[in-house]
């Protein structure tokens, strides 16, 4: 492997931390191919990521060439003034802070929900800096289409399949061939459902390939784009559609990719999270109804306002086992968040 440029971007880990915000269950293509180091696709590049207290490092593969970059002539004067690496940077950082939302103040919004709500505020320090990524529509939606009943270790096999039969190549970095998401055209073909039922995708499969045939017959890649200009109402059921997608799924797209950071997506997790903390009469609840559903979303809405989705997930993040090295030390987690309950409320009653 030739040796590539690595640039940095001032972002500190109270504003993005990698470790939770890759690995929280949003996206499902990136690797920790050594402590702390992270390689994945974005677009059609392989990036890979690392950080320290105040940065974010990062490369690219294949590298900016001068031509991507200069599509008009202004731009093409503004490189007579910079050199094509620095040109390359420009426009790699502009996609690293869109994907990351880096235009959002995260210490602003910590501070919000922190007054909001105390069980927020008991887990906030330990779950700093995790992030709502701004994902492509379609790989959000083919995701998440592979995500029903299942875990995110087989969902990101099941991604991983999908790019490496029906996307196309990028690099091939350390042993490792890397490729772009699918087309919505190329998993709309003939034959698509009966290669992937081969490949382990189950029922799914079916709903891959219709949900394609689908957003094909209504204009595209062009159409998924477009809903994004919606309003999260029209979105919703917009999406609920397509095969494959209910509630929960279609609330993750809406979070994930079509700009609603109020959407809730609840499954038995989130329930179990509202139940415990939040909505203690839902524990008498055997099942996750479309009612209960409902009550989950508006509470989470009512508490934390309109980024509400946002919030949600650093609470879904600090719930998941994986994440558990994270947490305090010492005491039972139980024992230790309830000293702290009443610590707080004995410093409020002053």
């Amino acid at each position: 492997m030739t040796s590539t440029k690595i640039f940095s971007l001032l972002c500190p880990k109270s504003e993005l931390q990698l470790h939770v915000t890759l690995q929280c269950g949003q996206s499902f293509r990136w690797r920790e191919i050594s402590p702390g180091k992270w390689q994945g696709v974005i677009g059609h590049k392989v990036w890979t990521l690392t950080q320290d207290e105040s940065h974010i490092h990062y490369s690219t593969y294949p590298k900016t060439s001068d031509d991507e970059v200069c599509t008009n002539p202004k731009a093409k004067q503004k490189t007579k003034r910079t050199n094509k690496i620095d040109v390359g940077q420009e426009k790699s950082e502009a996609v690293l802070k869109d994907y990351f939302r880096l235009d959002f103040s995260l210490e602003k919004l910590y501070s919000d929900w922190k007054k909001a709500d105390l069980n927020f505020r008991l887990l906030c320090h330990e779950f700093a800096g995790v992030r709502m990524l701004n994902q492509d529509p379609v790989e959000n939606v083919f995701s998440f289409i592979c995500s029903s009943n299942n875990n995110i270790k087989r969902i990101s096999m099941l991604v991983e399949r999908l790019c490496q039969l029906y996307g196309t190549k990028i690099s091939t970095l350390d042993g490792t061939t890397w490729h772009s998401f699918p087309t919505v055209s190329s998993l709309a073909a003939e034959g698509v459902e009966e290669t992937l039922r081969a490949q382990g995708f189950g029922y799914r499969a079916k709903f891959i390939h219709k949900s394609a045939q689908m957003i094909m017959e209504r204009g595209g890649e062009a159409w998924l784009h477009s809903l994004r200009s919606l309003s999260y109402e029209d979105c919703h059921a917009e999406l609920m559609s397509l095969h494959g997608i209910g509630a929960k799924v279609s609330d993750c797209i809406c979070l994930m990719s079509m700009g609603h950071l109020s959407a809730i997506p609840v499954d038995t997790h989130v329930f179990q999270i509202a139940a415990k903390d939040y909505l203690p009469h839902l524990r008498s609840c055997k099942t996750l109804t479309q009612k209960v559903y409902c009550e989950i979303g508006d509470h989470f809405r009512k508490v934390f306002g309109e980024y509400a989705g946002w919030a949600h997930s650093v609470l879904f993040s600090a719930d998941l086992k994986r994440f558990e090295n994270l947490k305090s030390q010492g005491n039972h987690p139980s024992q230790d968040k309830q000293a702290k309950r009443q610590k707080i409320k004995h410093n409020c009653a002053k």
